[in-house]
């Protein structure tokens, strides 16, 4: 059996189907049932509770044959960032070594070789330590690049203001890759289960791409050829998020993630090769940016 935490994001949804149509059986943890019937209905037991709670994931986890584990985003924080992950990673460690999982794929970032100064980043570092410590217990961590579809949130921006920002600088290139080649990774090493001890990979998308770069292939997808992207600095972005509704420690996360690109010691030990780079393109992306974009 083969749980899967966050079985209704972006990459546990595509990892659970992708493992029933393997005739794997699967678990998929959720907090709310409705958004589970989809996976129910394909023939994936769930299991409702909350990623906190130690005592329902490490019944949960019971038997598993591996994990997929991350520590989900929270949008409505009042609280310090990293304490929330920090309590997420905690139950999801606890539970594992509880339980006797011997496998498990954890989704991480690029990055997580920074134990601080990385914003959300550096929590990820925090969580792969903590399964590290578990003895016994296999580990592949999937150090992904940023996620296109993070680039939904400068939808509000494009139409407001006929141009999007952050506080990356304009000539920094980044590795970005959709989600669902993020989901198609830990599938295949799911399957395969060929990880020891601890091992990480990284997961760049097909290009590394400056935000202008972005910005071209969006626009154009958009109708809007001439879009540009700002660079702000670091207080006015972390304001302007603030303003736009997000919380004050998220918004100052992002900002020190960004400020970790911008010196260089965020990719400072990525290495891009013929094997780790994947299929979809921000060219594939940008028509479904282009479909949010219409109906938002």
């Amino acid at each position: 059996m083969y749980v899967i935490t966050g079985a209704t994001g972006n990459t546990g949804q595509r990892i659970a189907q992708s493992l029933l149509q393997a005739g794997k059986e699967v678990l998929a943890i959720g907090r709310d049932e409705k958004k589970l019937e989809n996976l129910k209905s394909q023939g994936a037991k769930i299991a409702i509770g909350d990623l906190e709670d130690a005592a329902f994931l490490a019944q949960a986890f019971s038997g598993a044959t591996a994990v997929y584990a991350l520590v989900p985003p929270k949008w409505d924080l009042q609280e310090e960032w990293r304490s929330y992950q920090r309590r997420v990673a905690t139950a999801i460690a606890t539970a594992i070594e509880n339980a006797g999982v011997e496998n498990v794929v954890v989704l991480s970032s690029n990055g997580a070789h920074l134990p601080s100064g990385a914003g959300p980043v550096s929590g990820l570092y925090e969580f792969e330590q903590q399964l590290k410590a578990i003895a016994g217990l296999n580990i592949l961590s999937l150090r992904a690049g940023y996620f296109m579809q993070n680039l939904y949130g400068a939808i509000g921006m494009v139409k407001g203001m006929g141009a999007f920002g952050y506080s990356l600088r304009a000539d920094v290139k980044t590795p970005v890759v959709h989600t669902n080649d993020i989901a198609d990774v830990a599938t295949q090493h799911l399957l395969a289960l060929d990880f020891e001890g601890f091992k990480s990979v990284f997961v760049p998308g097909q290009r590394d791409l400056t935000m202008p770069e972005i910005a071209q292939v969006l626009g154009k997808a958009i109708g809007k050829p001439d879009l540009q992207y700002i660079q702000f600095s670091d207080a006015e972005a972390t304001a302007g998020m603030i303003e736009a509704g997000i919380p004050k420690t998220i918004a100052e996360g992002y900002t020190e993630l960004f400020a970790c690109l911008n010196s260089g010691e965020y990719l400072n030990d990525f290495v891009r090769t013929p094997e780790n780079t994947n299929p979809t393109s921000i060219e594939d992306f940008a028509q479904e940016f282009a479909v949010a974009y219409q109906y938002s």
